[in-house]
């Protein structure tokens, strides 16, 4: 008898938890949903190919550079609150700058590289901190090809592996990789001792640093993806084979590459899969520890929902997650804005080299330079980021860093790791906000792989390759007092900004491609409207 009235008493505790819970929901809903904005008509703006007057293009451009402030158009009941700053407008010298760049996007379309090239040169100033790297020296395969001081560090290397001795083995051959870079077994020599005497970390390091150099070269990106294996780095090396296969469809080994990057693909997932069901008994233990220790059974059936969808995969987590994004955050309708977002977008996902994901582009109507990335292939990129970025390639270096999280599964990862720790700090107060920045805290190497991969990304369809450097300097510019918060998420902004210098220049990218200026300004013009619109909005409430 006891236990049937124990049964009822947890029975209606249960059923007035989820009503509670509903009323709350409806309670914290806004009164009226945010009517979407209707594209307006004044908004299309003639480009530069335009059959007119070169004066009458002129006009037309310097308007979107240089539009009238957003406040203008906005009724604002009276009294009037006092105004947020206003954007500093752009000086004649900077109209002049832009229009020069929107002439060298017109040429670079049309196919006049060089001539597009000059203008962008003219434009650009040269990394401040950086060095003008020597030029690259072709690969050597061959250790006869080398000097005769290169073939002596070989074969006293090679004499020191066949006796053992150590000191005859490392000297050689760090100063062999040090002076002829070119030399493409040297380096995956060294790679080979250095694991072999328990140093795979140097190893990695070798082999990465060679790779950036030459990342044509298939033996030395074997040798990177075997040993990035051996560490059970299936993702990354996955991932390194991919790459090469994407961006060298004409080498004999691209198939043999793609095979690499499907074999350790599976792997990772398998390795993953077993983490997840290790977690699942974990879960099963904290859900039912969970009811004995307050009578709710809302812990242990979101235990056990959470660890279901990961057992789905990445795809599934991502449209859960994506589906209940859309709602709380309100997103932007507008078909040019959205257009914009999933043409650069789906231009960078085609070269990933992960195509079991449905790949989609999201813009919430907030004024912060922020985005961020679901498992799965769900981006959600804030209007801000628009806004306050300079040019389309800018932005598709935002968009390619967390389309690298993406495709790297760093959020999975993240996630899988995260999962028990959420279901166990559910029962402390406040112990769900842990579990999420538990989840959403990349690691340093994270963000560096996401910046090495964005990079390429944008290099790979054919954007400046400085297009995500820039967007950091950009934000540096634009927060004088205050860290921008998609810097504040991703740590160690200026030391970031010399890496990918580094990067550029050491591996020769090219800065001096697409910008992209005159049809980013004209998608500018039409979200700050957006975002001034719904201001407004919020004002007159």
């Amino acid at each position: 008898m006891k236990r049937t009235w124990k049964s009822l008493l947890l029975t209606c505790n249960w059923v007035l938890l989820s009503v509670s819970t509903s009323i709350l929901i409806i309670l914290t809903q806004p009164t009226t949903p945010v009517p979407a904005q209707e594209p307006p008509a004044s908004t299309t703006v003639e480009t530069i190919n335009s059959p007119s007057s070169e004066t009458t293009k002129d006009q037309k451009l310097r308007e979107v550079l240089q539009p009238s402030t957003p406040e203008a158009s906005l009724e604002v009941s009276e009294p009037k609150k006092p105004e947020s700053p206003q954007e500093p407008t752009l000086s004649p010298e900077e109209i002049t700058r832009q229009l020069k760049f929107i002439e060298a996007d017109r040429l670079y379309l049309a196919g006049q590289i060089p001539e597009a090239e000059k203008i962008y040169r003219q434009l650009k100033e040269p990394f401040a901190k950086t060095s003008t790297p020597e030029e690259r020296k072709p690969a050597i395969l061959d250790p006869t090809q080398l000097s005769p001081g290169g073939q002596v560090y070989w074969r006293e290397s090679e004499a020191g592996i066949a006796k053992k001795l150590q000191t005859r083995i490392f000297v050689p051959l760090q100063l062999l990789v040090e002076q002829y870079p070119e030399f493409i077994p040297g380096h995956i020599r060294y790679a080979e001792v250095l694991k072999q005497y328990d140093r795979p970390k140097e190893a990695l390091d070798v082999l990465e640093r060679a790779s950036s150099l030459y990342p044509d070269q298939p033996e030395l990106i074997k040798a990177k993806v075997t040993a990035l294996a051996n560490e059970k780095k299936w993702m990354e090396a996955s991932l390194a084979a991919r790459q090469f296969a994407i961006l060298n469809p004409k080498d004999p080994q691209a198939p043999e590459f793609t095979n690499l990057a499907e074999e350790n693909l599976k792997r990772y997932k398998s390795h993953i899969r077993a983490e997840i069901r290790g977690n699942l008994i974990g879960n099963i233990i904290t859900g039912a520890l969970g009811y004995a220790a307050t009578g709710s059974l809302l812990g242990p059936f979101s235990a056990l929902d959470s660890s279901i969808v990961l057992l789905q995969g990445e795809r599934a987590i991502g449209e859960s997650a994506a589906k209940e994004a859309k709602k709380q955050l309100n997103v932007i309708t507008d078909e040019a804005v959205l257009g914009y977002v999933n043409q650069i977008g789906q231009k960078l996902a085609k070269v990933t080299g992960r195509d079991e994901f449905q790949y989609e582009f999201f813009v919430i109507p907030q004024e912060s330079l922020n985005a961020f990335a679901l498992p799965g292939g769900k981006i959600f990129i804030n209007a801000g980021a628009i806004a306050k970025s300079n040019s389309e390639a800018e932005l598709a270096g935002l968009i390619g860093h967390e389309l690298s999280h993406v495709v790297l599964s760093h959020g999975f990862q993240l996630i899988t790791q995260g999962n028990l720790i959420s279901n166990v700090t559910q029962y402390i107060p406040l112990g769900g906000s842990i579990g999420q920045l538990f989840a959403l805290s990349y690691s340093r190497d994270m963000e560096r792989q996401a910046d090495t991969l964005g990079t390429r990304l944008i290099v790979a369809t054919g954007y400046a390759a400085d297009g995500l450097r820039n967007l950091m300097v950009t934000l540096e510019k634009q927060q004088k007092n205050a860290p921008p918060s998609w810097l504040s998420s991703h740590p160690g902004g200026r030391e970031r900004v010399s890496d990918l210098e580094n990067l550029i220049t050491r591996s020769n990218y090219n800065r001096y491609a697409y910008e992209g200026i005159g049809h980013h300004r004209e998608i500018q013009a039409r979200v700050k409207k957006l975002l001034a619109d719904k201001k407004a909005r919020e004002e007159k409430k």
